[in-house]
């Protein structure tokens, strides 16, 4: 049973993470959701729990823009690391 509230969307755009106390790190995502995104990473060491940030552009055409978003480590698995993202709608409270 599905449980997401957004579609996921295949995705292939390079992310850097930054976790706090840690060099970035650029990983490429693979899915990605309004909520939420799983990069593909190599053994960082996070944590369930853990929160950290995260850069990417998106291509627009004619201009390109950088969005930063904090995101939490829902999962890690042997091929990355799913984040949940905030949520646009909270950041506006």
């Amino acid at each position: 049973m599905e449980r997401r509230l957004h579609m996921r969307h295949r995705a292939r755009a390079s992310v850097y993470l930054m976790a706090p106390g840690r060099k970035g790190s650029l990983c490429r995502a693979h899915n990605l959701s309004a909520n939420g995104v799983f990069v593909e990473t190599r053994n960082l060491g996070l944590a369930k729990g853990s929160i950290v940030e995260l850069a990417f552009a998106i291509n627009l055409g004619n201009v390109t823009k950088i969005h930063r978003r904090q995101a939490v480590v829902a999962h890690v698995s042997h091929g990355g690391t799913g984040l949940r993202m905030e949520s646009f709608a909270a950041r506006a409270g």
